[in-house]
């Protein structure tokens, strides 16, 4: 029997067809798309509007906790440190990643998967358990400590509770980030064109900066773009491992809500944090396409 795929199926008088109750119910395509679109709103838009609404309802109507954080040289300074110490992250991750990326696609086979996992690892592991790992890795009686005081660094200087601890140990969280972002990038290089500049007399660091490199820069891109913006609302790592001159946009929130109660100030805080974070999406997606960071 011959059986139409053009047509959704749907049960009548005891034969399959497009038509009767179950055309009427699989037919209307929002249907497909009710059950993630009612998560959204339940779960996304609903509370989103509810800090919009404090944002400007808090302790009175109107946009007073906005012009109070914009008039704030403590709080831009905040979010001017947030961005500076995102940029810098990035910039870190992007070191360390790109050389693993780079040796588990060209290398692949049992070094790519033992470099994919180790990468994984760190990936699945909770970013809380790996914060109070270089918390003792970087304590006063940490082996980083010994280690110095073993070379003859006495007294060691203090580590844990710096700028550098925070972001080293912010940069080794979002590694995972740039590392696949690049790799998935990488991969799809072929090496034919390495082959073709080693045959044209091209050495491997020419080789590799004229033809590999460029072709590998919608992955740093990718990559850089999702580090960013997730290190902009990093709040656990650098409240517990940086110095309290470090404090984040993020840390600036927890603090208006726990200690101040400012739950007006906090909400605008954070459609600020938000709308930046909107603001980098749509430059991302005018200059590139928001498509290719997903590709």
């Amino acid at each position: 029997m011959a059986v139409d795929l053009t047509l959704p199926v749907a049960a009548q008088g005891g034969s399959w067809s497009a038509s009767g109750w179950g055309r009427a119910l699989i037919r209307p395509p929002f249907l497909l798309y009710a059950p993630a679109t009612l998560f959204l709103a339940v779960f996304f838009l609903a509370p989103l509007g509810l800090v919009v609404w404090i944002s400007v309802s808090e302790p009175t109507l109107g946009l007073d906790n906005y012009a109070e954080f914009f008039a704030s040289k403590y709080d831009l300074s905040v979010l001017a440190r947030t961005f500076q110490t995102a940029l810098i992250v990035t910039v870190t991750s992007l070191i360390f990643a790109y050389p693993v990326a780079y040796v588990a696609a060209r290398k692949g086979g049992a070094v790519a998967a033992f470099l994919l996992g180790v990468v994984a690892l760190s990936f699945w592991t909770s970013f809380l358990v790996r914060t109070y790992a270089w918390m003792v890795i970087l304590g006063a009686r940490g082996p980083v400590v010994g280690v110095l005081v073993a070379l003859g660094v006495t007294p060691p200087p203090r580590l844990l509770f710096t700028t550098f601890a925070a972001t080293f140990a912010m940069a080794h969280m979002l590694v995972p980030f740039m590392v696949l972002a690049l790799y998935a990038v990488m991969k799809r290089i072929d090496e034919v064109y390495m082959r073709a500049a080693a045959s044209l007399g091209a050495r491997p660091l020419r080789a590799f900066l004229t033809v590999y490199l460029p072709q590998s820069l919608p992955g740093v891109l990718n990559g850089a773009t999702l580090v960013f913006i997730t290190c902009l609302g990093f709040y656990v790592t650098p409240t517990l491992i940086g110095s309290p001159q470090d404090k984040m946009i993020a840390g600036r929130i927890g603090q208006q809500i726990e200690q101040l109660l400012e739950f007006g100030a906090a909400s605008a805080t954070s459609m600020v944090l938000l709308a930046a974070a909107v603001a980098l999406f749509v430059i991302y997606d005018r200059l590139f396409g928001i498509e290719k960071m997903w590709r």
